[in-house]
């Protein structure tokens, strides 16, 4: 059986800003090093969030998402 998949749901979601930026932290000693990794979406019942990676960090330190400024708004 065919899956229907709703094309208008999923182009606004590619279109709109993200809700948030995943970031990858590293530290080496008392610096910090932020490398953006990708975005997360809310989802439109409000239930959850979609986190779309551009890449997989393959060493040790953390992820984290936060809001988005104006300037990434469109990254």
């Amino acid at each position: 059986m065919a899956t229907k998949t709703n094309t208008k749901k999923t182009q606004q979601r590619e279109t709109a800003p993200p809700a948030l930026i995943a970031w990858h932290i590293t530290e080496r000693g008392e610096k910090k090093f932020w490398t953006r990794i990708g975005a997360a979406w809310d989802h439109e019942d409000g239930e959850g969030i979609t986190l779309q990676l551009d890449l997989i960090p393959a060493s040790g330190g953390r992820i984290v998402l936060r809001a988005p400024r104006e300037d990434e708004a469109g990254a």
